[in-house]
């Protein structure tokens, strides 16, 4: 019940999370606060990807929006009856919700694999993923992220800004599925109309 009624914070709830998702993954593309390193293409491969600008970002402000629009009762009636109307509406704001499951989902699975991949960065032999290989235990290891000589702290960079998008992702998905049992709860256990018959009373 209590989710029935604040199916509309949670959509809400949507929007400053999509905003952080597009602010951080912008920061990916400036690691120690240069531009040069995304101008000649010096950054992780993963970042490319849009993940948070595009799925956990624009695409979860045109949903957060729609789902907005959707709860609000000014909403025009598409069936004869009211009833018909809010199951309508509670239908598409179920496909929304899953379409919000899997934009997020894809930015949670390449932000993961971004940050076990670990940075592109400048090593002694050059440039390239010096932890790759190490299925993210590098991230418990701090004394191997001094083997990164540029850009400087990239390591702790990328780790900090993937994992914020990581669990952006994880919320937005979270609030996502929250919504998806609101509106299936509304739509199976909604209210009907009740008959009594005349000899019952």
């Amino acid at each position: 019940m209590g989710l029935q009624k604040c199916g509309g914070c949670l959509s809400c709830l949507l929007i400053p999370l999509a905003l952080w998702s597009i602010v951080i993954n912008v920061l990916l593309y400036f690691p120690d606060g240069k531009t040069w390193y995304a101008s000649n293409n010096n950054l992780n491969n993963y970042v490319w990807y849009f993940e948070g600008i595009c799925f956990s970002g624009i695409m979860m402000l045109l949903l957060a929006a729609l789902l907005i629009i959707l709860d609000r009762e000014i909403f025009p009636r598409c069936c004869q009856s009211e009833s018909c109307t809010k199951t309508y509406r509670s239908v598409i704001s179920v496909v929304l919700s899953l379409l919000g499951i899997a934009f997020s989902g894809y930015s949670l699975i390449i932000s993961t694999l971004g940050l076990v991949q670990g940075p592109y960065c400048k090593t002694p032999t050059g440039w390239g993923y010096i932890f790759k290989d190490t299925a993210g235990s590098y991230l418990m290891d701090r004394t191997a992220w001094s083997e990164c000589s540029e850009p400087a702290y990239v390591v702790e960079w990328n780790t900090i800004l993937f994992s914020v998008l990581i669990a952006l992702s994880g919320l937005q998905m979270l609030i996502c599925f929250l919504k998806v049992i609101a509106e299936l709860n509304r739509i199976l256990c909604g209210t009907y109309p009740v008959f009594i018959q005349p000899g019952m009373i």
